[in-house]
């Protein structure tokens, strides 16, 4: 594995879509600089340099590294033994108990806190979404059913179907989503 970085030389990230140029080395920690003008620090050990015949870095390109070769090589195996179908794979969860979106209601009235849980909800559907999830759980509580009927109100905007969640793993207090994808987006 190649741990000579030095300022300069343009880098991506092993486990993720960021490439960026070296802007400090101090030990096995490096600085980069993205390509949307961010500093962030990695160990070397996430880190492989680019060189100049590898226009782009793309895990469907073909790579000249050896630790992405094997890596790319590694996650194949693991998909092709673990084969979900669209059914068994698990929903995302979202929790839209207030104490657990924020550390503090201090300053805060009640609505207030319903419009903060409220986005949440809409950004992690419209997350869903735009990342093909087709199923979300939203875990509203049962208190007074406010929270569980804005829900259910933002949910009518979507293509969606909307029933209870599981009662087994969340009782009376959660909504289960599934979203219909379009197929040609």
């Amino acid at each position: 594995m190649e741990t000579n970085f030095k300022t300069g030389d343009t880098v991506a990230v092993v486990d993720d879509t960021i490439k960026g140029v070296v802007t400090e080395v101090k030990e096995a920690i490096i600085t980069l600089e993205t390509e949307d003008g961010f500093l962030m620090t990695f160990e070397s050990s996430e880190l492989v340099i680019i060189k100049g015949d590898q226009k782009e870095f793309s895990k469907y390109l073909d790579i000249k590294n050896d630790v992405l070769i094997e890596k790319e090589r590694s996650s194949v195996k693991k998909k092709s033994a673990k084969r979900l179908k669209g059914r068994e794979l698990p929903p995302l969860e979202v929790d839209l108990h207030i104490h657990h979106l924020i550390k503090s209601t201090r300053g805060m009235n009640n609505h207030d806190m319903l419009t903060l849980q409220l986005d949440t909800a809409r950004r992690q559907l419209e997350f869903a979404i735009k990342k093909n999830i087709q199923r979300v759980v939203f875990i509203h509580g049962v208190g007074e059913g406010v929270l569980q009927k804005e829900i259910e109100f933002l949910l009518g905007r979507y293509n969606v179907e909307v029933r209870p969640a599981s009662f087994q793993k969340y009782g009376f207090g959660a909504t289960e989503v599934y979203i219909y994808q379009n197929q040609y987006s």
